[in-house]
């Protein structure tokens, strides 16, 4: 007798199908990417046909070279076991300025020079030197601005969301929707306070966070943290963990947010009525939970539904737009997520579309499904946000059978 379990092992370790070049390019982007970083804007700035007076090439390349040194230690130091906040505003900062000044040594290095040779400006070595102001003093503008633009309160972005089966009771509930709040080693307590009293203003019914509160554990950012707790909604305030609570002992966060009065929606639901109508408020895990190792989180959509009546409304809370994929086959009426930052510092957003559905506001998938992407509340890692402004949102949900007024 021939042992077909082992034949059907061995066949399918042997079908399966190996790694395309582009993953196995991927396990290398870390060794690359701080290289290419400060490499290219090297190049461009003092190797391109500049021929500045060697003092200045020589510190030049000198700065280049310890920011090169400097980035990967840092991040290590910072966000590796030691978690230094230190190195970690170091480290951050650097990765965010070396991106935004590579990403402008690329497109003026190309187009500047191509449009200053066309025009029969000078010569190739003013050219150069015109390229390498350009670009100094497009960056320092940015990081200027992108600062600004990433310590601030956030604007309150306000829009109307229409769904098919909402009941005419619950027609104008308003949901203010706040994620990736990122409290982490730039003590932001303050700007928290400043965020949750703009929060309040907005008299919602409904508060949802989708996650990403915090780098860090909760005892270490609770300070910052602490504010959620002001925060007022006349239902409720629901929370769902993001990929980041998974690195920094996520049932922490649960606790804390437990403690401070958010119901965390960990693949569960409540039922919100008003005018003799209901809408399903539902929340899972986020879709690394399962991954982390911790006992009974993952991402259970079945479980959050598990006991809902099939023709109410659901809202749905899931911190990664990509688990829309789930929500549209089960028939959500509409998800709220996070993640992508809208980007955060142009023109990362191309990246974050590889792995996501959306990037930032609302988008149909399936028959039914309408997701809300926002931008974020706060910032991760570098303190910089560049034409992705961050948000607070505001959805008033309507109703097609709300009675017009006259």
């Amino acid at each position: 007798m021939t042992d077909t379990g082992n034949t059907r092992l061995a066949d399918g370790e042997a079908q399966a199908p190996r790694p395309s070049r582009l993953h196995r390019l991927m396990r290398y982007i870390p060794l690359i990417a701080p290289v290419l970083l400060w490499a290219v804007p090297c190049g461009v700035l003092l190797y391109g046909g500049q021929h500045w007076p060697l003092p200045v090439t020589a510190v030049g390349t000198a700065l280049f070279a310890l920011g090169l040194v400097t980035l990967p230690l840092a991040m290590m130091r910072g966000h590796g076991r030691r978690q230094q906040d230190r190195a970690a505003i170091v480290g951050d900062t650097l990765l965010g300025s070396s991106w935004i000044l590579f990403t402008w040594s690329v497109l003026l290095g190309v187009l500047l020079r191509l449009a200053l040779t066309v025009a029969g400006v000078g010569e190739s070595q003013d050219r150069a030197r015109i390229v390498t102001w350009a670009v100094l003093g497009v960056t320092a503008v940015l990081l200027g601005w992108g600062y600004t633009e990433a310590r601030r309160i956030p604007r309150v972005r306000e829009l109307d969301v229409e769904l098919p089966r909402l009941g005419a009771g619950l027609d104008g509930l308003r949901v203010a929707l706040i994620t990736d709040t990122h409290y982490g080693p730039l003590d932001r307590a303050r700007w928290s306070e400043r965020v949750c009293e703009t929060v309040n203003t907005l008299e919602a019914d409904l508060v949802c966070h989708t996650g990403d509160i915090a780098d860090g554990t909760a005892e270490r950012r609770r300070a910052q943290a602490l504010p959620l707790g002001t925060v007022q909604a006349t239902r409720a305030r629901v929370y769902v963990t993001g990929n980041h609570e998974y690195y920094s002992e996520a049932q922490g966060w649960v606790d804390l947010m437990d403690e401070l009065g958010w119901e965390p929606l960990r693949n569960r639901h409540l039922l919100l009525e008003r005018g003799g109508d209901t809408l399903v408020v539902a929340g899972v895990d986020d879709v690394t939970a399962e991954s982390s190792g911790l006992a009974g989180h993952r991402a259970h959509l079945a479980g959050a539904l598990d006991g809902a009546d099939p023709d109410l409304p659901v809202l749905l809370l899931a911190h990664q737009p990509k688990f829309v994929d789930r929500a549209a086959a089960d028939g959500i009426d509409l998800q709220l997520s996070g993640h992508t930052h809208g980007g955060q510092i142009w023109p990362f957003h191309y990246l974050v579309r590889i792995d996501q559905p959306a990037v930032a506001g609302l988008s149909r998938h399936g028959a039914r499904t309408l997701l809300y992407t926002s931008r974020g509340t706060g910032f991760w890692g570098p303190p910089f946000r560049v034409f992705a402004p961050s948000e607070i949102t505001l959805l008033v949900l309507r109703s097609p059978h709300a009675p017009t007024s006259s």
